[in-house]
């Protein structure tokens, strides 16, 4: 992703001390800190309506009032600027006050003495621009918990994180975001992250019959990418992707399947010039985010439909773990009051149940291996008990006429299931 920060036009320009005075300018909030690294509010430049949204935004902040600030993280332009953004993601995340690493093992700097993870050499892959600070964030985060498996796209979104919070505050918030809120993600295998895109063919069902019916022919694996680096890699516009994050951070796991339900939607008119039974050309399409992105249009209509059709009544949410970050982040206030170790719990759980998945997958597939000897043998043992039981009964038993009945039937059942004479 060649995702950088702009000099300008993100972040408000910072207040001269020698600007005329407008005495209809809406004053500042006493807590806000223009000279915190150059991007002050220019309250010159700011609409009353925005002045007062910051000054909220600041309020609940100093609060840490999760639901106000989640609120105000969903409407409209989001948390507006990074200065904003720095103190308000942490909360949203649930990092502690001091923005340093919850439950850090010693120092910051003793991370580097740490056991390297297994996973290094895959850790500078497709970096770019602020490589170095980048990947020693990543490593650091990796390090400190061994248990998780990077995954291609996962620096996309540290990226972002590293952007707005910077390199300090930026290990607390990819921890508890890895582990909290993506760590079904960071599981040995991608499994639990195509079971996320199973809720995808079942939001579109609920709000677009049609639709779904067209798609039906087409796996929703498309959506992987975009879902697995919370857009990250796939939107290139450095203020599309921070407001993007305002809205992840502050709502449930799922909402990012939401999302892309609704971009889907959004190109109905599109997908249903394409035929149906062309699921590779569907495929193709869908798996290209539409540009320009309208994203606040998109936004307000993903969350409107999260409350249409909340996950829970999706058929697809039953075979969902309880260990899933899609349950245990449903609530994201709840999220943001779990630590590190429950994470770890949870991570450790869904581990165990693929693991024993994955067993009763590999027995299937070695009695599927041996289904014709099996098959022969069990229909030889039946008819060799029929045979026993006619003989020691006699020719005139009601067995015997059986079994000259049964033999051809079970023949037909043996070549219709496991293959035989096919």
């Amino acid at each position: 992703m060649g995702l950088s920060k702009p000099t300008n036009g993100s972040a408000l320009t910072p207040t001269r001390a020698d600007a005329p005075r407008d005495d209809n300018a809406v004053p500042a909030c006493a807590d806000t800190d223009p000279a915190a690294d150059g991007e002050g509010f220019d309250r010159h430049r700011l609409t009353e309506t925005r002045a007062q949204k910051t000054c909220g935004i600041l309020d609940a902040c100093q609060r840490h009032d999760f639901e106000s600030l989640a609120a105000l993280a969903v409407s409209e332009s989001g948390l507006v600027t990074d200065q904003i953004r720095r103190q308000a993601w942490p909360i949203l995340l649930g990092c502690t006050s001091d923005g340093t690493a919850e439950e850090a093992s010693g120092p910051v700097s003793a991370w580097e003495r740490l056991p390297e993870h297994r996973d290094e050499d895959q850790t500078s892959q497709g970096l770019n621009g602020r490589k170095a600070e980048l990947s020693e964030l990543i490593t650091e985060v990796l390090r400190r918990h061994p248990y998780l498996c990077y995954f291609q796209g996962f620096h996309d979104i540290c990226q972002v994180l590293l952007l707005v919070l910077g390199r300090q505050s930026a290990v607390s918030a990819v921890e508890r975001l890895s582990i909290l809120r993506i760590r079904d993600f960071m599981l040995p295998t991608l499994s639990p992250a195509l079971t996320h895109l199973r809720l995808l063919p079942s939001i579109i069902q609920a709000a677009d019959v049609t639709l779904y019916h067209h798609l039906s022919q087409t796996q929703p694996f498309f959506a992987l990418p975009a879902t697995l680096t919370l857009y990250a890699h796939d939107i290139q516009e450095y203020g599309d992707i921070a407001r993007l994050f305002d809205v992840l951070l502050a709502r449930e796991a799922s909402f990012s399947i939401y999302l892309f339900a609704e971009i889907v939607m959004h190109r109905k008119a599109e997908l249903l010039e394409i035929p149906p039974d062309e699921p590779e050309m569907l495929h193709s399409v869908l798996s290209k985010l539409p540009k320009p992105l309208d994203l606040e249009h998109l936004l307000s209509k993903a969350i409107a439909l999260v409350d249409r059709h909340p996950p829970e009544s999706l058929r697809p949410w039953r075979q969902i773990p309880r260990s899933s970050v899609l349950k245990t982040a449903r609530d994201p206030a709840v999220a943001a009051r779990q630590r590190l170790s429950d994470g770890a719990f949870f991570y450790q759980t869904l581990a165990v149940q693929l693991r024993k998945a994955e067993q009763r997958q590999e027995t299937l597939n070695r009695l599927w291996a041996y289904r014709r000897p099996a098959g022969s043998i069990g229909l030889a043992v039946l008819i060799g008990v029929l045979a026993w039981w006619a003989r020691k009964h006699g020719g005139d038993s009601p067995v015997f006429g059986l079994q000259r009945y049964l033999y051809p039937m079970f023949r037909r059942l043996q070549s219709y299931w496991w293959g035989v004479g096919s």
